[in-house]
């Protein structure tokens, strides 16, 4: 307990200095920085290293794409936070100096004073100035701090957005992806019921009705021939069933993991389809189900629609991102606002993603999709 509260006393203390630092490198740029304003040459980049400073040294502030006439009007105010920020550790040495000098005289002479021309100079006047200049010490030392807030204050107002105002977009945007989700659940609940009633569910009325042919066949070569259509129709229906199934979940996922399920995936694919994974741990389930449906989906799309003689699959880490590409040698022209892909986008978009398709009419086609790694 002791030591945790010793390591955070250090880490106030390196935070300080830190800020100090700072502080005393953005009063330095105060007139570097207004004397550019005022010419209005290299403001982007003043504004840039600024930005950077307020960054290294403490919290970054949120700025838009820089503008030039942003950038003037930000470094034709700043100079007034680096002038306050200049006076503020212009204090702080001065009481720091008087207090040293005073610690000097004490131990040459045993005094308290100030040292003068190699003389101890006693006074009863630091003695009495002694508490109000210890209040002034910890005004300096407390505004030091509040400099560095004002400093990323003042760039965030005139270059970007608040903390506020980018967490109200972040609950609309919560919000709208809410929505999204709920809609791209209801439409692949509606395509699963459309694939169930138009395929498994048409195979099971003919098996019945062959079932029944058969009970009534009045030979053996006919009983024999209706068995096996009902057979043939019968592993039909498993088939499409299995498909269904796996287009709600795929079970392997679980069992084995994205590698082994992206396999599976290419080799039920009816082109050839090329798959290089390069992940060297699992993201997580939830990320592995978003990669695999972005995959199932854009390989899908291009068997039925793009006619392409190969699909290639690419899954790697990019950073702090998943990057997922899948492209094609097909004809080309995917609608990113179709039903499957615009259901892609919505998932991807629950995940803090970024999905996009890019397919111009003759190919090729290449879908991406970045997704978060934490």
């Amino acid at each position: 307990m002791q030591q945790d509260e010793q390591l955070s006393a250090g880490s106030l203390v390196r935070g300080w200095f830190r800020t100090l630092y700072g502080v005393l490198m953005g009063s330095m740029t105060a007139l570097p920085g207004l004397v550019a304003a005022v010419l209005g040459l290299g403001v982007m980049r003043m504004t840039e290293f600024e930005l950077g400073r307020i960054a290294r040294f403490g919290q970054g502030a949120h700025a838009d794409p820089l503008t030039a006439g942003r950038c003037r009007r930000y470094l034709g105010v700043r100079w007034l936070v680096g002038g306050l920020g200049a006076g503020v550790v212009l204090m702080l040495m001065l009481y720091l100096m008087t207090a040293l000098s005073m610690v000097t005289a004490w131990l040459f002479d045993g005094k308290w004073g100030l040292v003068r021309d190699g003389d101890v100079v006693d006074t009863q006047l630091i003695l009495i100035a002694a508490v109000p200049g210890t209040l002034l010490i910890f005004v300096a030392l407390a505004g030091v701090s509040g400099v560095a807030v004002l400093d990323r204050w003042l760039a965030t107002t005139m270059l970007g957005r608040s903390q506020q105002t980018l967490l109200r977009q972040r609950v609309a945007e919560l919000t709208s992806t809410r929505a999204e989700v709920i809609e791209a659940i209801d439409d692949e609940r509606r395509r699963i019921e459309r694939d169930l009633h138009d395929g498994v569910q048409q195979r099971l009325v003919a098996l019945g009705m062959m079932i029944g042919r058969a009970r009534r066949a009045r030979d053996d070569q006919q009983l024999r021939e209706l068995l096996r259509q009902a057979a043939d129709t019968a592993g039909a229906a498993i088939d499409e069933l299995r498909e269904v199934a796996t287009r709600v979940y795929p079970a392997v996922l679980d069992d084995s993991g994205l590698d082994a399920a992206l396999e599976v995936l290419a080799e039920r694919a009816s082109v050839r389809v090329e798959v290089a994974n390069e992940l060297r741990g699992s993201p997580g389930t939830a990320l592995e189900t978003v990669i695999y449906f972005v995959v199932s989906e854009a390989v899908t799309n291009a068997t039925k629609h793009a006619s392409p003689s190969v699909v290639e699959i690419a899954v790697r880490t990019d950073g702090d991102e998943i990057a997922v590409v899948v492209s094609d040698d097909g004809v080309g022209g995917a609608d990113p606002s179709g039903s499957g892909l615009s259901g892609l986008a919505r998932r991807v978009k629950a995940v803090d993603g970024d999905f996009e398709v890019t397919s111009p009419p003759g190919g090729p086609t290449r879908i991406s999709a970045r997704v978060p790694c934490a």
